[in-house]
C-alpha cells in the first residue's frame, strides 16, 4: 500500500466542473487500488465539495508559504505527491522535494492552461479589432461579440505563461494529459520527453437511469461553472447572436443555461419572453442533459477535454458546439487535426462557425427524429470509442513500478534536473522571503 498526498488548487466539486469530475476520478482510481489517499489544499471551504470523509479520504487544510506544511509532509512521508495544476506545483513542489526527496512528484493539468489563455488572448484580440472597425467600445458587452470565429487557431504557443507551465511539467516525474491533442502538443512541440507523460482520459460515471425517448426531450440546454472564462463567453455568445438566431427558426423552444456560482451579471440576462433561462446550480447534470433534445457548446476558445460534451454523448444528446469543444474526443482530433463546420455523422452533431451555423442545424436536429437518432447513436458510439482509448499500464501500475527506483526515473530526464538547478529558485525563496515577512507583522 502507498501513501498518496493530492495537494488540491480547489476542493473537488465534481457537480460544478469537469475538472472535479477528474480530481474525483483520480483519487477514487488510487483507493481502489488499495493505497491511502490524503487532500490537501489551501483554498477555502466550498459549499460543493464533495464528501471526502465518506471516501475514507482524510483532508487537511494547509497555509501558503509556510514552513508548517514541510513538517507536515514529513510527518505523512508520502510514497506519491499530486499537485493539482500548475500553480500549485510551483508553490509546493519545492517544499516536498525538500522534505520527501524519494516521493513520485505527478502534475495533474486538467488541461494546458496556457494553451486555454493563449486561445482567449487570439479571440480577444480579434474581438477588440472587430468592434474597432466599427467604432464600438471595446468594453463594451450590450454589444454582439460577433460570429464564432477561427481566431482560436492563431493563438500564439511561446508565451510567458508556457513557460512557466512547461517547466512545471519538466520538473515533474508525472504529467497527467487528458486529452491526445495536448499530449501531441506537448511531445510535438514542446518537445517533452514522452516518459514524462502519461494520457489519462476525463471518465464519466455510469448513468442513473434509464433515458428519455425524443419524444419525451424538451428545449435545448448547456451546463458549465460560470467562474471558467470560456463558459462565460459561450453564455455571451448565446445570449447575442446565436440564441436569437435559433428562436427564428424554433419558436416554441427555450435554452437553459445551469452551472455553477452564476454572477449577478449572468442572472441579469434571465429571459423567459425570449425563452433564455439562467438556471444556475444543478444538482444532477445528467438528469438536465438527459432531458434536453439538444445541448448547445459555442466553445471559442478552451483546452482539455469538455465534460459537459462527454455527459451529453453518454446520455445520447446531440451535440451544437465548435472545433474547440470537439477538440481532443473525436478521432479526427486524434491525429491533431481541427474539425471544420460540419455535420458528418463522424461527429454525432454539429460542428458549427456562426450563429446561422448553429440555428440551421439546431432546426435539423431538433425537429426530425430520424436525424436526432443518428447523431444520438452516432455520439454514443464515439463516446465508447473515447471510454476505450486508454494506456495498457494503469496509473496505479507505473506509479508503483516506478516507486521500485525512482532515482532510475530521473537519471534519463536531464532537462529536469536542470530545471530543478535553475528556475524554481525564484519562487522557493520569494516564498520563504513572504513567511518571514508574515512572522514579523
Amino acid at each position: 500500500m502507498m501513501q498518496v498526498v493530492v495537494i488540491g488548487y480547489v476542493w473537488p466539486e465534481p457537480n460544478s466542473s469537469a475538472a472535479g469530475q477528474n480530481m474525483l476520478a483520480l483519487i477514487n482510481h488510487f483507493l481502489r487500488h488499495g493505497h491511502q489517499v490524503t487532500f490537501m489544499t489551501a483554498a477555502t471551504d466550498s459549499p460543493h465539495k464533495i464528501d471526502l470523509e465518506s471516501l475514507n479520504v482524510k483532508s487537511e487544510a494547509i497555509a501558503l508559504n509556510c514552513s508548517s506544511f514541510n513538517e507536515r509532509i514529513a510527518q505523512l512521508s508520502p510514497n506519491v505527491v499530486i499537485f493539482d495544476r500548475y500553480m500549485t506545483e510551483e508553490q509546493f513542489s519545492w517544499r516536498v522535494k525538500d522534505a520527501c526527496p524519494c516521493a513520485i512528484r505527478i502534475l495533474n493539468t486538467e488541461d494546458v492552461h496556457s494553451l486555454r489563455q493563449a486561445r482567449h488572448d487570439a479571440v480577444k484580440a480579434q474581438d477588440n479589432a472587430l468592434r474597432a472597425s466599427k467604432g464600438i467600445a471595446t468594453s463594451s458587452l450590450n454589444t454582439p461579440i460577433l460570429p464564432i470565429a477561427n481566431a482560436a487557431k492563431n493563438a500564439d504557443y511561446n508565451t510567458a505563461l508556457a513557460q512557466r507551465e512547461i517547466a512545471s511539467i519538466l520538473r515533474s516525474d508525472i504529467t497527467l494529459v487528458i486529452s491526445r491533442t495536448e499530449y501531441a502538443l506537448l511531445t510535438d512541440h514542446y518537445q517533452v520527453p514522452a516518459q514524462q507523460l502519461y494520457y489519462h482520459p476525463l471518465s464519466v460515471a455510469p448513468l442513473k437511469k434509464k433515458l428519455p425517448s425524443f419524444e419525451q426531450r424538451n428545449d435545448i440546454v448547456t451546463i458549465g461553472n460560470f467562474r471558467h472564462a470560456p463558459n462565460w463567453d459561450a453564455v455571451l455568445q448565446l445570449k447575442q447572436t446565436i440564441w436569437p438566431a435559433i428562436r427564428k427558426v424554433l419558436p416554441n423552444a427555450n435554452l437553459h443555461i445551469y452551472g455553477a456560482y452564476p454572477p449577478k451579471k449572468a442572472t441579469q440576462l434571465h429571459n423567459p419572453k425570449s425563452g433564455f433561462y439562467i438556471d444556475g446550480w444543478a444538482e444532477d447534470a445528467e438528469e438536465v442533459i438527459a432531458n434536453a433534445r439538444l445541448l448547445i457548446a459555442p466553445l471559442r476558445f478552451g483546452a482539455g477535454i469538455k465534460g459537459k460534451i462527454l455527459e451529453a454523448m453518454h446520455c445520447e444528446t446531440p451535440t451544437l458546439t465548435t472545433w474547440v469543444g470537439a477538440e481532443g474526443i473525436s478521432a479526427l482530433n486524434n491525429a491533431n487535426e481541427n474539425l471544420e463546420a460540419t455535420s458528418s455523422p463522424v461527429w454525432g452533431g454539429t460542428i458549427c462557425e456562426t450563429a446561422e451555423d448553429f440555428a440551421v442545424n439546431a432546426a435539423r436536429l431538433y425537429n426530425n427524429q430520424s436525424e436526432w437518432a443518428l447523431a444520438s447513436q452516432t455520439g454514443l458510439n464515439l463516446f465508447h470509442d473515447y471510454e476505450n482509448d486508454k494506456e495498457v499500464e494503469t496509473l496505479a501500475e507505473l506509479t508503483a513500478s516506478i516507486a521500485k527506483d525512482v532515482n532510475s526515473h530521473r537519471s534519463s530526464l536531464f532537462l529536469q534536473g536542470l530545471l530543478w538547478h535553475q528556475t524554481l529558485n525564484a519562487s522557493k525563496y520569494m516564498s520563504q522571503w513572504i513567511e518571514a515577512k508574515n512572522q514579523n507583522l
